[in-house]
């Protein structure tokens, strides 16, 4: 459901082998992948891991880890697959294609009639639109406000979701280009339930489950499933809820099983001759260019095959990350998943490519919150690319211009590391000790400077505010049920936290007039009579939030 973040200069028999040891020569999982993944249990970056692989006509799936009871993760535990989901929902489009029910450049307000879907420049939003990223609409809608961060998904319904669009403008052409959407993908799957007189869950288990002999696999957790869960995890390590879909189910919902998986990676593939198989192609075809060598078809993400083409998605919920892909060959596929909120996408393209290149394994240390402030602040990566490092409580957050939050977490003094995409910090520091810059390795060392408080101004156009203004603005404020700003002020810096969302450095462009630099989206402070600061309102995506001030 959250595509992840990355600092860029972007039926048949299954068997499986039982812990860790089972991994043997004789294992399709190649070896350095294999080691790779003990390495990963035995430094407590993930509490299990389960692989289903495919090589040829051989196929296996091996679990790595044990869950909280002691047992080993193994073909049966079931996991959350996040926006792999998006897969499913896209052959069922193919399906419907396929079978003439409908066709890809349908507009979806023909399958929602009591829907006002948005058009812009007289184009509506087709289902193809949709399936390939392309519709305009954001991520997520601005009426999200869980009642439950912890299980955000649960109450946004179908009533939420029509509102929302009724009154959505559309920030370019439906097909102009490419925004990862959620929202979209909720909107598919409730059209395609509705042009089939049914609900997603039903959809989903009638044309794709059953055929396929999925049988620890759903929206929802049946006892049997729910016997076989493996519990999530944060990113910090720590138990979190399973998450409940109402509308957004077509867009993340789905739990499965690493023997399941390898089911529905097979018949991707062609292994499986299935009545699925040609809408399995269909929806696999590439569509639309994303860049150099990269394209998308229905949901699916594909590489260009020379030399190493590959078909592929990820997914992620609050407690669980997933990964499927196959070579353009069908030679060989994978399924990675784990209970945690951690990448596991090198772990993937590692098990598929032989030169995917594979991280070194760190394990995280305990620092005071005290050293850890002195890494906080701004730094310039390059011309128009800042990284803003934040603290919460004991953990580090990085966000890059134009990107989402990232977790980084020590391993030795003045050294950091993500649990993504390879990447790690080392902090430099000056003949006084103090922070200067970082360089960030990924595939190569690319030095950051730390800006003092002027440059700050200069790199992101703000003004300097007096320090007895800036103190009028801390405290929070309730921007909707569950979801309260929280406004702190450090060193002549305001931050911005939003419910359990990381800490953001907001700037000033003005008196009460602020804006981030890691999303576009502003916000105004509001005064009474008197020149108390008393609401602000959220300026994002074309909507205006007013958030009133419920404590100083």
């Amino acid at each position: 459901m959250r595509p992840r973040t990355r600092l860029l200069f972007q039926i048949l028999s299954v068997g499986f082998l039982l812990g860790p040891l089972s991994v043997t020569a004789a294992s399709l999982l190649p070896e350095r992948v294999a080691k790779a993944a003990q390495e990963r249990i035995d430094a407590n970056l993930y509490p299990t891991l389960v692989f289903a692989v495919v090589d040829g006509d051989k196929s296996e799936v091996i679990g790595f880890g044990k869950l909280a009871d002691g047992k080993a993760a193994d073909g049966e535990t079931v996991y959350e697959i996040g926006s792999i989901t998006k897969t499913f929902t896209a052959t069922l489009l193919a399906d419907a294609v396929q079978t003439g029910k409908l066709k890809l450049d349908a507009p979806v307000a023909t399958l929602l009639p009591d829907f006002k879907i948005p058009a812009r420049s007289g184009k509506q939003i087709t289902l193809l639109d949709i399936a390939t990223q392309h519709s305009g609409l954001p991520r997520m809608p601005n009426n999200f406000a869980p009642a439950d961060p912890a299980n955000p998904y649960v109450d946004y319904t179908a009533t939420n979701l029509k509102s929302f669009l009724a009154s959505y403008e559309l920030p370019r052409d439906p097909g102009a280009s490419y925004e990862y959407s959620n929202l979209g993908f909720a909107l598919l799957g409730y059209a395609l339930a509705q042009q089939a007189h049914t609900d997603y869950a039903a959809l989903l288990q009638e044309k794709i489950l059953q055929p396929l002999g999925m049988q620890m696999s759903g929206v929802v957790l049946d006892a049997k499933m729910r016997a076989h869960l493996a519990p999530g995890h944060g990113d910090d390590g720590k138990p979190v809820k399973n998450w409940d879909f109402d509308v957004f189910a077509s867009a993340g919902a789905i739990r499965s099983a690493g023997d399941d998986m390898l089911r529905y990676l097979k018949a991707n593939m062609g292994a499986n001759k299935t009545a699925l198989a040609s809408a399995m192609k269909f929806a696999q075809q590439p569509r639309r260019e994303l860049g150099k060598d990269a394209h998308i078809g229905l949901a699916w993400m594909t590489r260009d095959p020379k030399p190493n083409g590959t078909i592929s998605h990820g997914g992620a919920t609050g407690g669980y990350t997933s990964f499927l892909g196959f070579s353009a060959d069908g030679r060989r596929g994978v399924v990675v998943l784990t209970n945690i909120s951690s990448d596991v996408e090198e772990l993937g393209f590692a098990a598929l490519l032989d030169g995917a290149p594979l991280s070194p394994v760190h394990k995280a240390i305990s620092v005071d919150a005290a050293t850890l402030d002195d890494y906080v602040g701004i730094y310039k990566l390059a011309e128009n690319f800042l990284i803003t490092i934040t603290r919460k409580d004991d953990q580090l957050t990085t966000e890059a211009t134009g990107q989402g939050p990232l977790p980084i977490y020590p391993s030795a003094t003045n050294e950091f590391f993500a649990k993504v995409a390879g990447i790690s910090l080392t902090f430099k520091r000056d003949a006084q000790g103090k922070v200067s810059g970082f360089v960030l390795h990924q595939g190569r060392d690319t030095p950051a400077t730390k800006l003092s408080a002027s440059e700050i101004a200069v790199a992101t156009k703000s003004i300097k505010l007096d320090t007895a203004t800036l103190r009028d603005y801390p405290g929070k404020y309730q921007l909707a049920p569950g979801a309260v700003f929280d406004f702190t002020l450090k060193d002549d810096q305001l931050y911005a936290q939003l419910a359990d969302q990381p800490v953001f450095l907001v700037f000033a462009s003005a008196k009460d007039k602020f804006f981030y630099t890691v999303v576009d989206a502003q916000l105004d402070f509001e005064r009474d009579a008197s020149g108390r600061v008393v609401a602000v309102t959220l300026h994002q995506n074309g909507q205006n939030q007013h958030a009133a001030r419920i404590k100083p």
